[in-house]
């Protein structure tokens, strides 16, 4: 089990002025609403990724920063509503105008190579701010440029591409649709593969809205220090999954739930131990938001669009249960939650953001986790190759702020494929949180019973 930090190296980076650029083309001025999933409260943030590419020896001669410049202001074109400015209307509704002014982009260089960040690019990376300059008043949701980008040169001849993203356009597999655009464009195309479909109004409420299914991830909680954890006492850790722990957590599970997703596993571990290492109340109310992609799997949507798509179903229990059951407790839950998403669900939820003000997802003792393994985003290729990292930056920045969790595909140092999982937790429970996961791999494992219901059971692993 690697539980890693991230060593801290200092760099100089030489920054030209942030300039907007605008579509190379004309765009139509109009005004474009996003649907009530995309602008509920729990989206209202931004979000940055980060791609590291190697040096090309076939690229020679060519700028990174030309050739993506360019390829942006074609491929917003196409895209053209990340070139305007998100205003909100009656009701928090919020609604584009396509205003053509642009994204802000920033040409950077640093003295520094691919090399000296180490063999293992891993989140959260605390060069961040030094790739990424937050531009003075860039950052709002509302009259503010919809996305950020700076391409960083390095000194080796590799070069960094991280960029900010206002969440309430888009989520991680519609925005690859948008980077997928662009590397195509970078590569020569003149239009996208897939071309881009707005069509909002699919997932906006019905006439009237009818709240229909239950929705513990919108519970209005009351906030106190007890039940939020500030930012700025957190402690971050990124940790692998890799074949071992997989296999390791699929022995200590009842028949019945061995062959259960290695997303069910890894959040049902993660959730589990979390909860043991933050020491709650025994009665105190354990929540574990899963993040559904509901692209094919639950509605059509048409090929291209890229809006807002996911759902939140929760995964209910006190501490006392969520610790004292075995593993397997944890996973039956995740996987009845995650059962509970239907089309009737998706709608559910549009109409209650009408119906109560488009309400934030609660933050009270709740933990989020959002697979993007599969999303893509190391299949960017911009004319360099594919990025050896390419995906968010840190965890704890997305629907739970400070509390969310990315899984993203990941080799470790010995050549293993699996997840690696940026964490965290304050000081003294992130502590105890290692000194539990490392107590799990390094006991040798009993298979669990499933005997769920006696809160006295503690398999001698955990």
């Amino acid at each position: 089990m690697a539980i890693s930090s991230i060593n801290n190296f200092v760099f100089q980076v030489r920054r030209c002025q942030p300039e907007l650029v605008a579509p190379s083309k004309p765009t139509p001025h109009e005004f474009k609403q996003l649907s009530d999933v995309d602008d509920q409260e729990g989206f209202r943030f931004q979000v940055p990724l980060i791609y590291f590419y190697r040096h090309n020896p076939n690229m020679e001669g060519k700028d990174p920063v030309k050739v993506i410049k360019k390829a942006l202001a074609e491929t917003l074109v196409f895209y053209y509503p990340f070139a305007g400015k998100l205003r909100e209307g009656p009701g928090r509704k919020l609604f584009v105008e396509c205003t053509g002014e642009g994204v802000l982009f920033i040409e950077a260089d640093a003295d520094v190579t691919l090399q000296e960040f180490g063999d293992a690019l891993q989140p959260p990376f605390t060069c961040l701010d030094d790739v990424l300059y937050n531009v003075p008043n860039s950052d709002e949701i509302v009259n503010c440029p919809l996305l950020l980008i700076q391409v960083t040169r390095l000194k080796c001849g590799s070069f960094i591409f991280a960029l900010r993203l206002n969440h309430t356009m888009t989520d991680a597999f519609g925005f690859l649709s948008f980077m997928t655009a662009l590397a195509e464009i970078a590569q020569g195309a003149s239009t996208p593969s897939i071309f881009p479909v707005w069509q909002r109004a699919l997932l906006n409420a019905r006439d009237p809205p009818r709240v229909t299914c239950i929705h513990r991830e919108y519970d209005q909680l009351p906030y106190s220090e007890n039940t939020i954890i500030p930012l700025s006492e957190m402690t971050h850790r990124s940790i692998f999954f890799g074949p071992t722990e997989i296999s390791t957590l699929r022995k200590i599970l009842p028949a019945h739930l061995c062959h259960c997703s290695t997303f069910d596993l890894i959040t049902a571990c993660l959730w589990r131990t979390r909860t043991i290492a933050l020491q709650a109340n025994p009665d105190d109310e354990m929540r574990l938001l899963c993040i559904v992609n509901l692209r094919s799997k639950i509605i059509n949507l048409p090929s291209g669009y890229y809006g807002n798509a996911i759902v939140f179903p929760t995964a209910i229990a006190t501490a006392d249960k969520l610790s004292q059951n075995p593993l397997g407790y944890a996973v039956e839950l995740i996987k009845k939650a995650k059962a509970e998403v239907s089309e009737e669900y998706i709608k559910s939820v549009a109409d209650l953001m009408v119906i109560k003000g488009r309400p934030n997802i609660t933050a009270v003792r709740s933990y989020a986790v959002s697979d993007v393994r599969r999303a893509g985003f190391d299949e960017v290729d911009l004319g360099w190759g594919k990025a050896i990292y390419a995906g968010p930056a840190k965890g704890g920045v997305a629907t739970v702020p400070g509390l969310t969790s990315f899984y993203v595909p990941f080799n470790n140092r010995k050549g293993e494929e699996g997840t690696v999982v940026p964490f965290c937790l304050p000081a003294p429970a992130m502590d105890r949180f290692v000194a539990e996961l490392d107590a799990l791999f390094t006991t040798q494992p009993l298979v669990e019973v499933a005997n769920y219901h006696n809160p006295s059971f503690i398999p001698s692993t955990l």
